[in-house]
């Protein structure tokens, strides 16, 4: 009875096709919940295993490589989060053909991307030297640019192949993307434990290997995805149709602008702090960073289901279990906020413990990074929502002025305040804190129709 029971529940854990909106986003916050818990573990796992292997100063500058080629793989156009809302929009309509549309054109207009930035980069790369833009010594110099043209061309085929998650994320699926990363990061967690037992440390190595994994994962649950659940809206030459890319780019383009300050808010600091302390100081501000990135992990857990679930929700004006979810994920960010105090007050214990006396890390920064979660998890309930309904005019024009404002911002506050790595997450702070204001007041117009003007757009 308990064995038929077990299967029985597990059976419709992983059954989404009869489910209603509800049943979806509680499924997808279990499955992902389970999976996360792994995926945490298995990024803090890879911290001390590739510090072992590489040492501090290559593992240094292999984070502030990996922070520049972030902004690669999330400059997109804003296609991925534009394919995302006009394929939910279809969905949510059950218009097959019109999703199909989207996708296989979406897919056509980023091939084209990729192939022209792969030729922009191959014209311009003899032009740097990437030795003296990571700060690494003298004898890095041709090793980097060798290697970083290599992981340039991953990168972007990762970029193509990555667009399968914003058709799942847009079936309301995004426990299986949680998978896929799950996959990933123990794939990569596993080879660098053997590279680390059997090989000399290589720079080149691991950065051919942690950027070839994700690429086989993504090609590999295409063909798979593509040929069976999401068969009916695969991409298909006859369904490349220019028309529907000015809808997604439209959309698109407001998402890419606000990804381009993202990306300078959120991962110009490793690059700050390797120009201003050298690559070493950068180990210990992606110690605290990791740390506290529990937190996120668990909330994004939660708000995983939400966006495209706020987008059918809007279109077929069901204000009501809109607001419901609001109050739930409210409710859960306090919970997580107080966990986060208690991380911040037993922070120096659990580094020792971590990563060992070697790396000191300021109590002022854990304070700091602390803070940056509560602040990003409450400003990404209402992001969601206004993500989900298409109007992120104004969240369009706060990005750009806090982009604008954070390099000067955490220079200042680093060097002439003194807070040294310190003043970079604090000035994050700080440009994420106006949108905890506005945000929420943005949400109250939309859902009770008082929106207008740029609050509407």
């Amino acid at each position: 009875m308990t064995k038929y029971f077990d299967t029985a529940f597990i059976k419709n854990l992983f059954d989404f096709k009869n489910s209603s909106r509800s049943e979806k986003a509680k499924k997808n916050i279990v499955i992902l919940f389970l999976l996360q818990v792994f995926n945490f573990f298995s990024l803090m796992a890879i911290v001390p295993v590739t510090l072992n292997y590489l040492g501090k100063t290559e593992y240094g500058i292999w984070l502030t490589l990996a922070s520049i080629l972030s902004w690669l793989i999330n400059l997109d156009f804003g296609i991925g989060n534009g394919l995302r809302n006009k394929l939910a929009e279809a969905l949510a309509l059950n218009d097959i053909k019109l999703a199909r549309f989207y996708v296989s054109t979406a897919y056509a207009v980023f091939t084209l991307g990729i192939v022209f930035a792969f030729l922009i980069y191959a014209a311009i790369h003899g032009l740097l030297n990437w030795g003296n833009i990571l700060q690494a010594p003298d004898d890095y110099a041709l090793l980097l640019n060798n290697l970083v043209f290599y992981v340039i061309i991953l990168f972007l085929v990762q970029f193509l192949l990555k667009l399968i998650t914003s058709v799942i994320n847009a079936d309301q699926r995004p426990a299986l993307n949680g998978g896929l990363s799950l996959i990933t990061n123990a794939i990569t967690l596993l080879i660098v434990y053997l590279l680390s037992k059997y090989t000399k440390p290589s720079l080149t190595i691991f950065g051919l290997v942690s950027s070839s994994i994700p690429v086989i994962v993504f090609l590999i649950a295409s063909v798979i995805l593509f040929g069976g659940h999401f068969k009916n809206i695969s991409p298909s030459l006859k369904y490349i149709n220019l028309k529907y890319s000015s809808k997604l780019v439209k959309l698109g383009m407001q998402f890419f602008v606000i990804q381009i300050a993202s990306l300078i808010v959120f991962t110009t600091g490793n690059i700050i702090i390797t120009q201003l302390y050298g690559p070493k100081a950068v180990v210990t501000y992606n110690i605290a960073y990791k740390y506290f990135y529990m937190v996120p992990l668990v909330f994004n857990v939660v708000l995983a289901p939400f966006w495209s679930a706020f987008t059918e929700a809007y279109v077929k004006k069901e204000y009501d279990w809109i607001k419901n979810s609001i109050r739930k994920l409210i409710f859960i960010w306090a919970l997580l906020s107080l966990a986060t105090v208690v991380m911040v007050i037993f922070s120096d214990f659990v580094y020792r413990i971590w990563v060992g006396p070697q790396i000191k890390v300021p109590f002022i920064l854990s304070i700091a990074s602390g803070v940056f979660v509560i602040i990003a998890n409450w400003n990404n309930i209402f992001g969601y929502f206004v993500n989900g309904v298409g109007k992120v005019r104004l969240q369009l024009y706060y990005s750009i002025i806090i982009a604008i404002l954070n390099i000067p911002l955490s220079i200042f506050l680093a060097k002439n305040v003194g807070l040294g790595i310190t003043g970079i997450m604090v000035s994050t702070n700080i440009c994420l804190l106006f949108a905890s204001f506005w945000s929420p007041i943005q949400y109250h117009k939309i859902i009770s129709g008082k929106a207008k003007g740029f609050w509407n757009k």
